[in-house]
C-alpha cells in the first residue's frame, strides 16, 4: 500500500499543473435590471474552472467567508475538478458578491461588494514543479493589503521554474489608485513570462491603446511576450524573436461577455500544456506556428463562454477539449 501511495505521488509530480491565485466571488447577473443567474466567479477562478472542466490538473488559492456563498464556491470548485484545499475560510468575513448588469450588447457593467482593506491571504504553498503554470491578475494581484504574501508566492513559483501568466485586468473602479499601485504592477510585469491585457486596461493605466506603443513603453523591458485583446477587434501579439502578429476575432452573437477575457487566458494556458510549451521555450522563443495554435485555443475558449451566462466553458466543451488533448499527446508519444 505504501508503495502504491509513493508511486501515485510520483505520477502526480510528473503531471503539469495550473495553480491560480485570485479572488472568488458570487456573480449575480442582471438583464434589463432583472436577475437572470448567480454563478461562482472571480477573474482567475473562472479560467481555473474551465481548465478543470478540460481535464487539466488545477488548484486555486483564494479566500472566502464562512457562509453559504463560500460553501458554494468551494463545492463548485471540487465539482469541476479543481483542488480547493487552499481556499481559506474566514469566519469573521462575508464572501464577496458582484452585480453584473448586461447592456444591449451583452457587455457587463459591474458593481462589487467586497471589503478589500480586510482581505487576507493565508495558505500553504502547493507543490510546484518546473513548467507548471501560475495564473494571477486583477486587483487581487496588486492589492497592497496582501502584497507581501502575493510577492512571496510569486518568488516561490519563479524559483521553482513555473511559467507565470499575468492578466493585468485593471478595472476602472480602481483608476484613482493607479499611482499608488504602479510599483506592484511593475513588479508583476517583472515576474511574468507572459502578459495579457485588454485595450481598456492600458487605457485606464497609461492612456494608451495602441499595441506597439504599449509594448515598447510599458511591457518589453520586463517581458518580451505580450498579448493585447480588444473585444471583437483583432488580438495583437508581440513575442520573443520580434514576432508581431494580429489575429481576427470571430464575429458572433453573444449571451454574455462575462468571462471572455478570463477564458481567453484559460484557453491559452490549455494550449501551453497541450502543445508541450516549456518555460525555456517561452524565454528563448519558438516558431510562429505554435503561437498561432495557442491563440486559436484562447479564442476557442473565449467564444464558447460567450454563448451562455456561465463564467466558464460548458462541461461538454471541456470534455471535448480533454479528449483532444489526450489524443494529441498520445499521438506525439508514438
Amino acid at each position: 500500500m505504501n508503495n502504491f501511495v509513493s508511486l501515485h505521488q510520483l505520477i502526480e509530480k510528473t503531471m503539469r499543473k495550473v495553480i491560480g491565485i485570485g479572488e472568488t466571488v458570487l456573480d449575480i447577473i442582471f438583464k434589463n435590471d432583472q436577475p437572470i443567474g448567480a454563478v461562482p466567479g472571480g477573474s482567475v477562478f473562472n479560467g481555473i474552472i474551465s481548465l478543470g472542466r478540460s481535464g487539466v490538473h488545477t488548484s486555486i488559492i483564494s479566500e472566502t467567508g464562512n457562509d453559504r456563498v463560500g460553501q458554494r464556491i468551494i463545492s463548485f470548485s471540487r465539482e469541476n475538478g479543481v483542488n480547493a484545499d487552499n481556499i481559506a475560510v474566514y469566519p469573521e468575513s462575508k464572501s464577496p458578491v458582484s452585480l453584473a448588469f448586461l447592456d444591449e450588447k451583452n457587455d457587463a457593467e459591474y458593481i462589487f461588494y467586497k471589503d478589500h482593506p480586510h482581505d487576507q491571504l493565508d495558505f500553504v504553498y502547493p507543490d510546484i514543479q518546473p513548467d507548471d503554470i501560475v495564473m494571477f491578475g486583477s486587483y487581487y494581484a496588486v492589492n497592497p493589503v496582501i502584497r507581501p504574501q502575493m510577492a512571496a508566492f510569486l518568488d516561490h513559483a519563479k524559483n521553482n521554474g513555473a511559467i507565470i501568466y499575468y492578466d493585468v485586468n485593471f478595472r476602472s473602479s480602481h483608476k484613482l489608485e493607479v499611482m499608488k499601485l504602479t510599483p506592484n504592477i511593475l513588479e508583476n510585469l517583472e515576474y511574468a513570462d507572459i502578459v495579457r491585457g485588454s485595450s481598456e486596461d492600458f487605457d485606464i493605466l497609461y492612456k494608451k491603446t495602441d499595441a506597439d506603443a504599449i509594448y515598447r513603453s510599458q511591457i518589453a523591458f520586463y517581458t518580451k511576450n505580450f498579448i493585447l485583446t480588444q473585444g471583437s477587434n483583432p488580438v495583437e501579439l508581440r513575442a520573443v524573436g520580434d514576432i508581431k502578429k494580429q489575429y481576427e476575432v470571430e464575429k458572433m452573437d453573444t449571451l454574455s461577455t462575462i468571462g471572455a477575457g478570463d477564458n481567453f487566458n484559460a484557453g491559452f494556458v490549455y494550449g501551453l500544456i497541450k502543445y508541450g510549451i516549456t518555460r525555456d521555450m517561452i524565454i528563448n522563443g519558438f516558431e510562429e506556428g505554435l503561437w498561432d495554435k495557442l491563440i486559436a485555443c484562447a479564442l476557442k475558449f473565449s467564444a464558447n463562454v460567450c454563448k451562455s451566462i456561465d463564467n466558464s466553458v460548458d462541461k461538454a466543451f471541456g470534455q471535448q477539449m480533454a479528449q483532444e488533448m489526450k489524443a494529441y499527446q498520445e499521438e506525439e508519444t508514438v
